[in-house]
């Protein structure tokens, strides 16, 4: 049961209304592409609520008071290539500060295993909470792939953030990765014979950069 997983559903309204739009077969490229760097940010802002906040001496135009303020939470920012790519300039404009490092896995297309081909990171990841990002998350191969590749990194505190997933992505990067919490706005109903989810909302990828 999907309920029994590491797996939380972000439901907000506006994502849930971004994310019809993005659906639809008929948005194009440049409103994929905007809609997605919207629904990233709408939840960033979700997954950071249990930030640590610590009191800061200020002073405003009125009076000197104390004030709360980010205790110092080091933060990475993973996109899977190249769809992730999709999703940092929301989170980026909400996390300004935020370091981004970039992992290459692509599945592939006979075998459906996850394939690497490039990895950067900021160098000291042992150190970061990282918000691993992929709008899609169906077979969940190489979203385990990538985050087994992080942990051999040294990363030790560890999100991932998808925009739709499929039922069996959730049970397979769970089973693979029990201690890492997985968001995503919406758990879809299966994948089909191709892997795709479905209903989805196509090659997220192809969508965004107009290579369909």
């Amino acid at each position: 049961m999907i309920e029994d997983l590491n797996v939380s559903v972000i439901d907000h309204p506006l994502v849930q209304h971004k994310l019809t739009l993005m659906r639809m077969q008929e948005t194009g490229t440049k409103d994929f592409r905007e809609l997605l760097e919207e629904i990233s940010m709408l939840m960033a802002y979700e997954i950071t609520r249990d930030l640590p906040l610590v009191d800061m001496d200020i002073t405003t135009p009125v009076v000197k008071c104390k004030s709360k303020t980010l205790d110092g939470k080091k933060l990475g920012l993973i996109p899977i290539l190249r769809a992730g790519l999709g999703m940092v300039d929301g989170i980026v404009k909400l996390i300004p500060t935020i370091k981004i490092g970039h992992v290459g896995m692509y599945r592939d297309p006979k075998t459906l295993a996850p394939v690497e081909y490039y990895c950067k990171l900021p160098t000291d990841v042992a150190d970061r909470t990282l918000i691993v990002v992929d709008p899609m998350l169906a077979t969940g191969g190489s979203a385990a792939a990538a985050l087994s590749l992080l942990k051999e990194k040294g990363a030790k505190h560890i999100i991932f953030l998808c925009l739709v997933s499929a039922p069996q992505g959730i049970e397979a990067l769970n089973k693979a990765h029990p201690d890492i919490k997985i968001y995503t706005a919406s758990v879809d109903q299966k994948l089909n014979e191709h892997g795709y989810i479905v209903p989805g909302l196509g090659d997220a990828g192809d969508r965004l950069f107009g290579t369909l």
